[in-house]
């Protein structure tokens, strides 16, 4: 026996309440699905019967409406040679044939309803299939974020973890020691003498004390003849 044990338990199943009372609610899920899948087949085989049926019992009234065809000829040339009693049995021929053709008739209007509910139980049977594979990746998404979290935690807690911290310290210590290392020789290995960048960084610097410079004696209104005479004098 199965979850369900009908298509009807299935379609009218309520999966929170089944999911939300499981102790696995993962395994719970998978078995519904399992089971709607197998159902699904076997309402499909049942499906496919009945449009096997039908399709033999049309090939059988076509036979027959050619039987009832054929009596009624057969009665017209009796009745035309006078032989009453041959017509006569063969009109009661002809009427057996359509009682029969009448009776498939009927067989076949009742497989056409059989037909068309299960054509909405396949229906309604997919949707609730979807249903159930969507409720299957949520509750995979759920369970496999919460052992993501129980790991996390896990590790965060354990002594490992906060020895690898420790170490990660005691590396970022020994890079800025060797970076330290790196600049202090950078400095050293000018032994005083200034490098290029310098003595353009002190030309700039120059530029710009001669310019302040100018600046002041145009305000004290100087110019720049008044020095190159004092120059001279002195």
């Amino acid at each position: 026996m199965g979850i369900f044990s009908r298509t009807r338990d299935i379609i009218a199943a309520n999966f929170n309440d089944m999911l939300d009372k499981a102790d696995d609610p993962a395994k719970m899920i998978r078995m519904i699905i399992l089971e709607m899948e197998e159902t699904l087949v076997e309402v499909r085989a049942s499906a496919a019967r009945t449009i096997a049926d039908q399709k033999e019992m049309h090939r059988h009234t076509v036979k027959l409406d050619k039987l009832q065809a054929d009596w009624a000829e057969k009665a017209q040339l009796a009745l035309s040679k006078d032989r009453e009693d041959l017509a006569r049995a063969a009109l009661v021929e002809r009427k057996k044939a359509a009682d029969m053709g009448e009776q498939l008739k009927a067989e076949i209007a009742v497989l056409d309803d059989a037909l068309r509910a299960y054509e909405q139980d396949i229906d309604k049977l997919q949707v609730r299939l979807r249903e159930a594979r969507s409720r299957q990746t949520a509750i995979a998404a759920r369970l496999e974020s919460a052992e993501n979290r129980v790991k996390l935690r896990s590790l965060m807690t354990n002594e490992r973890a906060d020895e690898a911290l420790a170490r990660f310290d005691q590396l970022e210590r020994r890079v800025d020691y060797a970076e330290g290392r790196a600049e202090a020789l950078s400095i050293a290995d000018g032994n005083g003498k200034p490098t290029l960048a310098d003595e353009i960084n002190a030309l700039a610097g120059g530029d710009k004390i001669d310019a302040e410079l100018e600046e002041m004696k145009r305000a004290l209104g100087m110019s720049s003849s008044d020095d190159s005479a004092q120059d001279k004098g002195e």
